[in-house]
């Protein structure tokens, strides 16, 4: 499909961010998804390649691409149909490190940014816990200054890339939390060697490569210089990463079913019943072309969206739609394509069964869908009686 976002160098970066991943990555994914883990030398290979730095300048090793690049990068890496791996690598490239380069200043970004980039040290963003999720105001991991360090305790879950990261960029409590819970939030990066942090491995239903851990603090001190840009500021970096996070989400969902549009009609077209292919029976041809005209539908708003964040937007209300719709609708498209694939579809290691143990995992992770249409349907009753359509929303801090 043509599309005014991208040209012709986006369409050779595509190709060769297909090649690399169809060689050098696809051969392995399984084991990785077997043993839970992204090994050390796939990230150097995706460090070597560039790949895990697209956004960020030049003086970390970046490749200061415009967003577009990562668009392609992104929907590539969805359609490779290893939700861990894409969890793993998304984490890693598009959400810890994105502190670092807004806001962790020259030094954090030399220490952990450029090796990050490299591939030569794993990130990972420890926010949600036990007791909080969605819902920053009640993270309750602390941080309490004494003298030079930070003295952490608490628990973090659920965090991709646990039992792997060499770092963590941790939300922390500095200060009680304020009337609606927008202050007494910092960021710290707390390296997982130092004394106290301890990993639980956590076995999920899908995103198995990702290495998810739960993750606990137990009197960690931590530099006072790993802070991430200014205390009790927190909370709103949080909401501002969260957009790109969100939009990220909604981008490797289009290449996962990418994918799986592209098994369906392999199999559809291969399989006889009755002397007849599948692709012939009116029934099941008129359920693809509504997954397919759903597809395409989703397609365009995050596309749409990638441009207005690219314009120096932070398009909020576009970002909860898109990250609900397509990841809504992976959901949908990997249901029906299991079904329609029948027993073939059934078998764990099949890939309709993995696509539809991972498609439910990104309408939980970056904030889960309810939340997502609480965000979106809150914004649309506040808006004026005469208003058609959503005005891009907007967070400052």
């Amino acid at each position: 499909m043509k599309s005014p976002y991208f040209d012709e160098g986006h369409a050779a970066f595509r190709e060769e961010v297909r090649a690399f991943l169809r060689t050098e990555v696809l051969p392995y994914a399984a084991r990785w998804e077997e043993t839970d883990t992204v090994p050390a030398h796939a990230w150097k290979l995706f460090g070597e390649r560039g790949y895990l730095g697209l956004l960020y300048p030049r003086a970390v090793g970046g490749g200061d691409r415009d967003l577009f690049t990562s668009v392609v990068f992104l929907e590539e890496l969805g359609r490779l149909g290893y939700g861990g791996l894409r969890a793993a690598v998304s984490v890693h490239a598009y959400m810890a490190t994105h502190y670092l380069s807004r806001t962790g200043g020259h030094d954090l970004a030399q220490e952990y940014l450029a090796p990050a980039v490299r591939g030569e040290r794993v990130a990972a963003l420890a926010i949600t816990e036990p007791d909080a999720g969605a819902d920053l105001a009640g993270i309750g991991t602390t941080a309490v200054r004494d003298g030079d360090h930070f003295v952490v305790d608490g628990t973090k879950a659920m965090v991709s890339n646990g039992m792997t990261a060499d770092f963590l960029v941790t939300a922390v409590r500095t200060a009680a939390a304020g009337p609606r819970g927008t202050t007494g939030l910092s960021l710290l990066v707390v390296d997982t060697a130092l004394p106290g942090v301890a990993r639980v491995p956590r076995r999920t239903l899908g995103w198995r490569s990702a290495g998810t851990a739960a993750i606990t603090f137990d009197a960690v001190r931590v530099p006072a210089d790993r802070l991430v840009g200014r205390i009790g500021n927190g909370f709103y970096y949080l909401l501002r990463g969260l957009q790109l996070e969100r939009l990220v989400a909604a981008t490797l969902a289009l290449g996962g079913m990418d994918r799986g549009l592209d098994e369906l009609r392999g199999h559809l077209r291969s399989r006889n019943v009755a002397g007849e292919a599948l692709a012939r029976k009116q029934a099941l041809v008129h359920r693809v072309a509504d997954l397919a005209t759903e597809l395409a539908a989703a397609r365009q708003l995050v596309h749409h969206t990638a441009w207005l964040y690219e314009q120096g937007e932070l398009p909020a209300v576009e970002c909860s739609m898109a990250k609900l719709h397509t990841t809504e609708l992976a959901c949908r498209l990997a249901d029906t394509a299991l079904q329609l694939q029948g027993s073939h579809g059934y078998v764990e290691d099949s890939f309709a069964a993995r696509a539809q143990r991972d498609a439910r995992a990104a309408t939980i992770a970056a904030g889960p869908s309810e939340v997502m249409r609480d965000l979106i349907g809150q914004t649309v009753l506040s808006l004026p009686a005469d208003s058609t359509a959503p005005r891009p929303g907007r967070i400052d801090g």
